[in-house]
């Protein structure tokens, strides 16, 4: 039924997960699902240092079975596991116990969880009072390291599945110094944050690796060797192929502080001149018509503006959206069109 939905058709932002996580990770235990990059691993360990708890993780994998339940010793005619130190740490004061990449742990690792997910507990050892148990990890569609989850652990956890939100990222990468002009670029191209994983191993844009070239680029910058072609092959050695030529494109032009997206619709007149600002400023149109936020113009203002456009840019920019065009009284911009193309 249409008004039944999957688990994965529902997702909440960092920011909603970093809220759950403060108010019952002591109580609950969280796995956070998503495509690689998002963030999931920032937003544990900025969770647990706001809430003024050491973060402790576990890769899943690079453990085996033994790391999580311990080893045997000898105590008098019986034997006792003896935890490791990073789950039961000698002082008894809670922290946050982060496992990562839990869903690529094998069978048995994920086994020795179990307890500890569900109970707060490993083996007869009950770990401290308040401490946060939270796990994350990607999906199976996202192509990466990962194995089938028993239903014996599903039901001990609770799953999210995470979204990216640009408004949440721009506030974390102008607090954390990403450059200005990759803030720019995804103001502009919000779509460009997160793209979905490949079929084939190439790098693609995301959370991390936009905020990882930033770094890159400030390194180069800083060592007086950033040029065309060093920013060229450090965008393609991170980003998607389309995102890297488009944001290489627009440093290369030095088009600099851009207006708003409604502004170049109102007056079309202060669309860039050049092909490369001009394409990405007409993309950014179309972003805006298909979600919906330009449906308080007036239809005089949308003909105007796609008039002002030569034929192939106004193709490009109605392509696929006809009915949203339509809807913002775009109707007789694209009959004109329409004759034009076909000669009548």
């Amino acid at each position: 039924m249409d008004s039944i939905r999957s688990a994965h058709d529902e997702a909440i932002s960092l920011g909603q997960a970093k809220k759950l996580v403060q108010c019952m990770a002591h109580e609950q235990s969280f796995l956070f699902l998503s495509p690689p990059g998002v963030g999931k691993s920032d937003m544990v360990t900025q969770a647990a240092a706001e809430a003024g708890l050491p973060c402790r993780s576990l890769l899943g994998t690079q453990i085996a079975p033994e790391d999580v339940s311990g080893i045997p010793r000898i105590v008098g005619e019986r034997s006792v596991f003896c935890p490791p130190r990073i789950l039961l740490p000698e002082n008894p004061e809670p922290f946050c116990l982060f496992l990562d990449e839990l869903p690529a742990c094998a069978p048995d690792v994920q086994k020795a969880f179990y307890s500890l997910l569900l109970e707060r507990r490993l083996g007869e050892h009950a770990l401290p009072a308040g401490t946060w148990v939270v796990a994350a990890g990607n999906r199976m569609q996202d192509r990466a390291l990962v194995r089938s989850m028993s239903s014996a652990l599903v039901n001990r956890v609770t799953i999210l599945n995470l979204r990216v939100d640009a408004d949440e990222w721009q506030a974390w990468a102008k607090k954390t110094g990403v450059r200005a002009d990759i803030r720019n670029f995804i103001s502009y191209m919000p779509d460009a944050l997160m793209r979905p994983v490949p079929a084939e191993p190439v790098p693609f844009s995301t959370p991390r690796a936009w905020a990882l070239l930033s770094r890159a680029l400030d390194l180069a910058e800083g060592s007086g060797i950033l040029n065309r072609e060093i920013r060229r092959a450090l965008a393609f050695g991170r980003l998607s192929a389309e995102d890297a030529a488009v944001f290489c494109a627009l440093a290369e032009e030095k088009i600099g502080v851009m207006g708003a997206i409604e502004d170049y619709v109102v007056r079309p007149e202060l669309l860039p001149k050049t092909d490369a600002a001009r394409w990405f400023i007409l993309n950014c149109v179309r972003q805006h018509v298909r979600d919906g936020q330009l449906a308080h113009l007036k239809p005089r203002t949308v003909n105007r503006f796609l008039r002002a456009l030569q034929p192939e840019q106004q193709l490009t920019v109605i392509s696929d959206l006809v009915e949203q065009w339509g809807a913002l009284g775009a109707d007789r911009a694209m009959f004109d069109l329409l004759k034009k193309v076909t000669a009548l």
